[in-house]
């Protein structure tokens, strides 16, 4: 049955592989820690400093009590600064350890390995063009892809109808390149990543709620629909979550 097959997915199966031997223990060097930008002109825009004065709550356990999926937004735009708090809630670097080996961030990956990239679809934010933004951790910047006023049809038909989608100010799309923790897990690594995503996603809800925004987890959508819009080959990298925020 298929659901027995998946059931075993979720299980830990490192006792019974301790003979693999994985390309970090062949030598094999380390991936980058971020995707390579892309050749010739480019435009890369700067982010203020994460800074907290831009959250509106501060009592930790009221936020865990606040927190839920909102699918409602208003049209107000997010500014700059919230967006940089977003960003760096969820994906900023800490610090590179390890001559690049790896990163520590303000959520938890297995082997530090971070395999994912966060793309942003941009509706309403302060001083941006709307349009499609991949985020660059490392550098704590934008790399503006394409403008495009005109997201919420694609977003709302590649997440099976769900208009909200497009109607909120951004919508943090994450991607995952896989052979980041391959090379240090192999076969092992799949079920890591999924676990790691699901800590990407609730410190954006933890933080969305602490600047009276709000966000709704998004697992069901058209794959080869996202990785399109993101122009992902969806082989070594692929859509594997997306969260909209906006003001409420």
């Amino acid at each position: 049955m298929t659901e027995e097959k998946n059931r075993g997915f979720m299980k830990s199966d490192f006792a019974e592989s301790v003979h693999q031997r994985s390309d970090q223990a062949k030598g094999l060097p380390f991936p980058p820690l971020q995707k390579e930008l892309p050749g010739g002109e480019m435009e890369l825009m700067e982010l203020p400093e994460p800074d907290p004065g831009v959250v509106v709550k501060t009592e930790f356990y009221q936020l865990l009590k606040d927190r839920e999926s909102r699918r409602q937004y208003t049209t107000e735009s997010l500014s700059l600064a919230e967006l940089s708090f977003l960003l760096y809630s969820t994906q900023g670097v800490k610090e590179v350890v390890g001559k690049g080996y790896a990163t520590r961030r303000p959520v938890p990956s297995a082997g530090a390995r971070h395999p994912f990239e966060t793309y942003l679809a941009v509706n309403r934010v302060e001083d941006l063009t709307p349009g499609l933004y991949r985020y660059l951790p490392l550098t704590h910047q934008l790399l503006f892809l394409k403008a495009s006023d005109q997201l919420l049809d694609p977003l709302a038909k590649a997440n099976l109808g769900q208009r909200f989608v497009g109607q909120s100010a951004v919508v943090f799309i994450w991607s995952c390149i896989p052979y980041r923790a391959e090379w240090r897990y192999m076969a092992h690594a799949h079920k890591n990543m999924l676990i790691d995503v699901g800590h990407i996603c609730q410190n954006l809800y933890l933080a969305a709620e602490a600047l009276g925004a709000g966000t709704c987890a998004i697992g069901a959508y058209d794959q080869g629909a996202m990785d399109t819009i993101l122009d992902l080959d969806g082989t070594d990298e692929y859509v594997v979550y997306l969260a909209p925020v906006g003001k409420i």
